[in-house]
């Protein structure tokens, strides 16, 4: 049945990525292409068949030493070590799926390429792991057995609600405990600027004091950005407030088909707009800028076009696991493909948009071990309902993309734009990253499967200034989510970043805790002094249109009777 379900799920990636009922069949062909050149040479596939055939015999006899890496939920059941079925069945799987991935692992061609067969190779391992099968998951069986069958019954309707709610794809967060303004996205402030495009919330400051100059927080435009405000204690909005930065956080909208042409172009003005308005409400000359991820682009876009015309209203700017040079190898440079490329921009450009839910199940599969097959073995197998989680909560949370903005990501990362000075214009400019020469603070995670640190990294050596490098521990959100008293939290900083990120690490220093605290020093030293906290928000220029976490934010998306997914109407919660 898991395998049933794996193809089924597998065709929601292939739609994802590619867009439509009848380009579908390019994913396809992509599989069989990158997993024949992968296996290209006889030698490998040779040498990969050989060592599997080597190891079988010692593991029928149960002799092998096969193990499962550490910290691979799939086998924690102690059946896996003391029952001799299970091990044996065990071992031939992980040692037939370390064989199929060596075809990847040697390869020695196009790492966009080899991106693509590791990643489909990754699909298929994963979706024949032993676990995802009821008689062979013994944790599964006994779930069945202690509960006289109904884990098997809460399971299956499990996977009924998800089919028909969810796309096929297991549900991987109880959302209900979860509200927005309340429960998330809850430190306290006030929307002082909303255009069709985005609202702008400044922060009420918790200290006597705080920094003169403002920053101004670009998220993503693909994500809400309450993941920087997630919950009390885990914020990290809160956690500048309370050290006495002033903070204003652009919200963006949720686009639908009848914002298709909203571009580059138009979001760098909506930046600006932002900038403006914090200096306006501040009262100071300029601003300190903050951008997350795919934020990072337009705010890179918008600094090239400031230094271009000579304006210098953004004092410093830092950037947060956002990748800038698209040639350094990474999971997500896969989608590279000129095919892949243009299936996907002909279809958000017919749909007026990239739904934001299709691109997360694509997000999902990259780990298809954590965020699919965990859930399918808990929702499905185990009949047990997806545990509440705050960051999961947020990531289904879906925002959209114009098809226009789309389009202009997919050019700049197909074609590695930024990197070539002139080959982006932005708002009459051409961008030159070069000529950003403020100081700049950059940070990757150690861990993350999206923007992986050195393809970060990259940044401190594509811009003109003094630039600070930082590498937090864990994932892409994780990393960002990274409250003091972590006891587990660690980052490394070093000194001035030179080209080779592997000679700066091993001169770097660890350091226990969080990167929120290093950052808040660093922005310290440039924001201008200090100053008594404003006693109000707001200004007369910019009055305060309602409490945050404000209205964009609320915004819910719904499936029309075409398929096509809409966004609420501005000034509803829907």
């Amino acid at each position: 049945m898991a395998v049933d379900v794996a193809d089924e799920m597998f065709a929601g990636v292939e739609e994802a990525v590619e867009g439509g009922e009848d380009l579908g069949r390019v994913s396809r062909a992509q599989v069989a292409t990158s997993l024949a050149r992968a296996a290209g040479s006889g030698r490998r596939l040779g040498r990969a068949t050989g060592a599997l055939a080597w190891k079988v015999p010692s593991i029928v006899l149960g002799r092998s030493r096969v193990a499962p890496p550490p910290g691979d939920w799939r086998f924690r059941d102690p059946a896996w070590t003391e029952n001799w079925l299970y091990r044996r069945l065990g071992q031939l799987y992980l040692a037939w799926s370390d064989a199929a991935m060596s075809l990847v692992d040697e390869d020695d061609g196009d790492w966009r390429r080899a991106e693509r067969a590791r990643f489909m190779l990754t699909v298929l391992t994963s979706a024949a792991a032993p676990t995802n099968f009821l008689a062979s998951n013994p944790a599964a069986v006994k779930r069945a057995f202690d509960t006289g069958g109904r884990s098997l019954v809460r399971g299956a309707r499990n996977w009924f609600r998800d089919v028909t709610t969810n796309g096929g794809m297991p549900s991987q967060v109880d959302v209900g405990p979860f509200q927005v303004g309340v429960t998330t996205a809850a430190t306290r402030g006030a929307v002082v600027y909303r255009d069709e495009r985005c609202e702008v919330i400044q922060y009420q400051p918790t200290t006597a004091e705080v920094g003169v100059r403002p920053v101004v927080v670009v998220p993503p435009q693909i994500n809400k950005y309450y993941f920087l405000d997630l919950a009390p204690a885990r914020s990290f909005v809160e956690h500048a407030v309370g050290r006495g930065v002033q903070t204003f956080m652009i919200s963006w909208r949720n686009p639908g088909p009848q914002q298709a042409e909203w571009g580059l172009d138009d979001y760098a003005a909506s930046v600006l707009q932002a900038i403006d308005v914090a200096r306006s409400v501040a009262g100071t000359d300029d601003v300190n800028v903050l951008a997350f991820c795919a934020g990072g682009i337009t705010t890179a876009a918008v600094l090239a076009h400031l230094a271009a015309i000579g304006d210098t209203r953004v004092h410093s700017a830092s950037f947060a696991v956002t990748l800038l040079d698209f040639s350094v190898p990474a999971p997500i440079g896969m989608f590279a493909a000129p095919s892949l490329l243009g299936v996907s921009a002909w279809n958000s450009k017919r749909a007026g948009m990239l739904d934001g839910k299709s691109l997360g199940r694509v997000f999902s599969w990259l780990r298809p071990n954590d965020l699919v097959w965990n859930y399918w073995v808990n929702n499905v197998l185990l009949g047990e309902k997806p545990p509440p989680f705050d960051i999961l909560a947020w990531n289904q949370d879906a925002t959209n993309l114009p098809a226009r903005l789309h389009g202009d990501f997919l050019d700049i990362f197909g074609a590695n734009l930024l990197c070539t000075p002139g080959e982006v214009e932005v708002r009459g400019t051409p961008v030159d990253l070069g000529r950003i020469t403020m100081d700049t603070y950059v940070t990757g995670a150690t861990t993350d499967h999206l923007t992986p640190w050195k393809a970060c990294y990259r940044t401190t050596q594509l811009v003109g200034g003094a630039s600070t490098f930082v590498l937090s521990n864990a994932g892409h959100i994780q990393a960002l989510v990274n409250p003091p008293g972590n006891p587990k939290a660690f980052y490394f900083a070093g000194g001035e970043p030179v080209e080779d990120p592997e000679a700066w690490l091993a001169g770097a220093e660890r350091h226990a805790g969080t990167w929120w605290d290093h950052w808040i020093d660093w922005i310290g030293e440039r924001s201008g002094g200090t100053r008594l906290a404003p006693a109000k928000l707001g200004s007369r220029s910019h009055k305060i249109l309602e409490s945050a976490p404000g209205t964009y934010v609320r915004q819910r998306c719904r499936s029309s009777s075409t398929g096509v997914t809409r966004p609420g109407r501005p000034g509803s919660s829907e």
